[in-house]
C-alpha cells in the first residue's frame, strides 16, 4: 500500500524541478519544539533545525502569537510606501545588541543571500572600492553575488557562471587541515597574518572594499578559528580602512550560546549580516553596520518590496524576548556543555571522529577514514545521516567533502528528546563502523 509520503513524493517529482534538493523523503504535517511529525504519523527528533532556522523551536507559542496579532492589523504595506513601528523597533534592538561602542543602523531584507548582497553593496559604495576578499570553504548564499562569494563548486556554482568580478579568495583558519601545514599555537595564527601578503599578489588594499567571513563556517564544515584570528583580521582591515563584514546567518541568534557568534572573539565588525533563526522561521534578514557606512548609499539605493515584512519583524521581536528575557541564551550555553561532553566521549570510542569543534551547541564532528591521513569519510557520513533518519532523527552533514556531522537542534529541546537523539546518533556510529 502506498503511503501518503510516497504519493506526495511522486507529485513533487512531477511538479517541482530537481534543483531544490531534499535531504530526506519526509513530508511534515506538524512540528513543535524540537520534534516533527510526518504525514504518515512518524515523529522525528530534529537536530537539523531547518538548517539553522529554528533556534527557538518549531511553532514557539510567543512567535505564533506575535504573527497572529500582527496579521490581525496589517500584513503588508511595503516599508517604502507606508512605514510601521515593528521595523523601527527591531532595528533599534539590533543596533543596541551588535558589538561596538559606535553608532549603528540596520536595514532589513528577506534572505541571508540578500543580506550579503546588501552588505557588499554598502561597503563598495561607502569605500568607493570594488574588491571583496572572501575565504575557502565559505558559503554566503545562492544569488549571483552571494554564489560568487561561496567557495564550493558543486552543487552551488556548477554551470552557473560567469561569476561576479572583483572577488578574491584566500585560505581560512582551518586548523585541523591547515592550508599552511602549520600547527596551532606555534603557527602564531599565520593564516590571519597572510592577509598582508595576500594584498601583494591578489588585490591591493586600496582597491579592497571589504573582507567577509563567517565566524564559524556553516556549510563549509563548522570550521572554527582560534581566539587570535579575528582580532588580527580586524586590525589589518582597520589599518587599510577596509570593512570587516561578519556573516552571522547560520551562527547568529543564539546558535553558539551568544547572540552573535563573533562575540566569542571580542571583535567589533563594521557590518554584520543576520538571518535564519532570528525571526523564528519567518523570512527575514538584517544588515547591521556602522552608521557612516549604512548612511552612505543615496536615497532609494537600498531596499525591496518585502524587506522587513511586519509579520517577520514582530516574529523577530518575539525571538529576542525568548532569547534574552526568557533565558534561552543561558539554556543554549548549558546545551553546548552537554553536547561537547557527549561528543568528546563519543570521539574516544570511535576512531572515525577525527575532530570535534565549534562553539556552544553549534558543534561539528569531522569524520575520517584514518586519523593519521585524515582521509574524509564521506560515504560513512552519508550513511550515518541516513541511518539516523531511519531511526527517527533528522541530522545534517556539511563540509567540502560532506564528511562533517553538524548539530543545529532547537535550543528548546527537552532532556528526553536530547537523550533520545544522541542515543540514535551513538547507535548509528556503531553500525557505520561495523560496515
Amino acid at each position: 500500500m502506498t503511503s501518503i509520503s510516497q504519493e506526495l513524493n511522486e507529485r513533487r517529482k512531477k511538479s517541482v524541478p530537481q534543483g531544490p534538493f531534499n535531504t530526506t523523503s519526509a513530508f511534515i504535517k506538524k512540528a513543535q519544539g524540537a520534534s516533527m511529525t510526518d504525514v504518515d504519523g512518524k515523529t522525528y527528533i530534529d537536530f537539523a533545525g531547518g538548517i539553522g532556522v529554528n533556534n527557538v523551536g518549531h511553532c514557539h507559542p510567543k512567535v505564533v502569537q506575535a504573527i497572529k496579532d500582527q496579521a490581525d492589523l496589517y500584513i503588508h504595506t511595503c516599508f517604502h510606501v507606508a512605514m510601521y513601528e515593528p521595523y523601527v523597533a527591531l532595528a533599534e534592538r539590533l543596533n543596541a545588541l551588535a558589538p561596538g561602542a559606535f553608532e549603528k543602523m540596520t536595514l532589513f531584507a528577506n534572505s541571508g543571500a540578500e543580506a550579503v548582497e546588501n552588505a557588499v553593496k554598502i561597503s563598495r559604495y561607502a569605500t568607493k572600492r570594488s574588491g571583496i576578499i572572501c575565504f575557502d570553504n565559505a558559503f554566503h548564499g545562492r544569488t549571483q553575488l552571494a554564489m560568487s562569494l561561496t567557495s564550493k563548486v558543486k552543487p552551488y556554482k556548477f554551470n552557473f557562471g560567469p561569476f561576479v568580478p572583483e572577488i578574491y579568495r584566500m585560505p581560512y583558519a582551518y586548523c585541523y587541515r591547515c592550508p599552511f601545514n602549520l600547527k596551532y599555537p606555534s603557527c602564531e595564527t599565520a593564516c590571519a597574518d597572510y592577509l598582508e601578503e595576500f594584498f601583494i599578489g591578489n588585490v591591493a588594499p586600496e582597491n579592497t572594499a571589504a573582507v567577509i567571513a563567517e565566524p564559524i563556517q556553516g556549510e563549509g564544515g563548522f570550521i572554527t578559528p582560534p581566539p587570535e584570528y579575528f582580532p588580527k583580521l580586524q586590525k589589518i582591515c582597520a589599518k587599510y580602512d577596509i570593512s570587516l563584514i561578519i556573516d552571522e546567518i547560520q551562527s547568529g541568534a543564539g546558535r553558539t550560546g551568544k547572540f552573535f557568534a563573533i562575540e566569542h572573539w571580542g571583535v567589533e565588525p563594521d557590518i554584520i549580516t543576520l538571518a535564519k533563526s532570528f525571526a523564528g522561521g519567518m523570512p527575514l534578514s538584517a544588515v547591521i553596520g556602522r552608521k557612516e557606512l549604512m548612511e552612505a548609499p543615496h536615497v532609494g539605493g537600498l531596499g525591496g518590496t518585502y524587506g522587513g515584512n511586519p509579520l517577520s519583524c514582530r516574529a523577530a521581536l518575539a525571538v529576542l524576548e525568548i532569547l534574552f528575557d526568557d533565558g534561552l541564551l543561558k539554556t543554549a550555553q548549558s546545551l553546548g556543555e552537554i553536547l561537547l561532553e557527549r561528543f568528546t566521549s563519543l570521539q574516544k570510542d570511535h576512531e572515525i571522529i577525527g575532530e570535534v569543534r565549534g562553539k556552544g551547541p553549534m558543534l561539528g564532528l569531522e569524520l575520517v577514514q584514518d586519523r593519521i591521513t585524515k582521509e574524509p569519510a564521506t560515504e560513512k557520513a552519508k550513511k550515518l545521516v541516513q541511518l539516523c533518519y531511519e531511526k527517527g532523527l533528522f541530522i545534517l552533514s556539511c563540509g567540502n567533502y560532506g564528511n562533517i556531522i553538524r548539530t543545529l537542534m532547537p535550543l528548546v529541546i527537552t532532556t528526553e528528546e536530547l537523550d533520545k537523539g544522541l542515543s540514535i546518533l551513538e547507535e548509528s556510529f556503531y553500525e557505520v563502523e561495523k560496515q
